[in-house]
């Protein structure tokens, strides 16, 4: 039996991701980089609230901090357990490539 690589670009494994069950490498590669985006401008905000003194300002940007701290940490909990999926499993999933095993 032969093994052929499908030569999937990224922008179609995350739309792939999206659709079917499971995720896929470079959904999680995205959904990785989002968060550190996220991280990055919380840091700023928390480093604003710092300046202007404002303790509910800091506390409320502390709060967001920890909401998505606990998010990143759940899903990698979540994948963890679950296990990533690859790009051609979903593609036989949702039957845009053949599948030999079928009958």
């Amino acid at each position: 039996m032969e093994n052929k690589q499908l030569d999937v670009s990224s922008a179609k494994a995350v739309l792939l991701g999206a659709l079917a069950p499971g995720v896929n490498g470079p959904t999680w590669n995205t959904l990785k980089s989002a968060f550190l985006m996220l991280g990055s401008c919380l840091a700023v905000m928390l480093g604003l609230a710092f300046s202007s003194s404002d303790s509910s300002l800091i506390l409320h940007v502390g709060f967001l901090v920890l909401i998505a701290a606990t998010l990143f940490v759940l899903l990698s909990w979540f994948l963890s357990q679950i296990g990533l999926v690859s790009v051609e499993q979903q593609m036989r999933e949702m039957d845009l490539i053949p599948d030999d095993h079928r009958n």
